[in-house]
């Protein structure tokens, strides 16, 4: 599933579609209420998707648009000031179905551009996040966070990366 981070300079915004979400079953990484925090959050989250209401996300998309969905919740003239191509824009005042169909795209496209692994790839990844996840008290999306950016900063794959895990040749996440 994908990592979804809200973020809105309103707190209002931020607890309508945080509580809207949550009561959809999806799950919410972070909710941020700064461009800087926000930022912070998806240099640390790699990827997923990103519901912005109040802000300009086109330097966003310009830096992380390879790795995260953009949703921009905005009146017509927010939405207008908006350049980039890879932002996907709903106009406020919104629906909450609009709002989670939305959502629901953006996740489609995100597991549709994410590497699928089979089999015994699968099957050793998940072991190794539920060793993690028992060894340093996480859950699932931190565990993956730490095996993800294990594997990018030694340059091996996640899958080789999890069997060496499996077979207690590294401590280090």
């Amino acid at each position: 599933m994908a990592r979804i981070v809200i973020a809105s300079p309103s707190e209002a915004s931020r607890t309508q579609l945080s509580r809207l979400l949550a009561s959809s079953g999806h799950s919410i990484f972070r909710i941020c209420a700064s461009e800087g925090e926000l930022r912070r959050t998806l240099t640390e989250c790699e990827d997923g998707i990103v519901l912005i209401s109040g802000m300009q996300p086109d330097d966003l998309s310009t830096d992380f648009g390879n790795c995260f969905h953009f949703l921009l919740i905005g009146r017509p003239e927010t939405l207008n000031a908006c350049e980039s191509p890879q932002v996907f824009k709903l106009t406020y005042p919104c629906s909450g179905n609009a709002v989670l169909g939305a959502v629901e795209m953006l996740s489609q496209l995100h597991y549709m551009r994410m590497p699928h692994r089979r089999g015994r790839d699968r099957a050793l990844v998940e072991d190794a996040k539920r060793l993690l996840m028992n060894q340093y008290q996480i859950d699932e999306p931190e565990a993956h966070r730490r095996m993800q950016q294990y594997a990018m900063r030694h340059g091996v794959k996640m899958t080789d990366y999890a069997a060496q895990l499996l077979q207690g040749g590294s401590n280090d996440v």
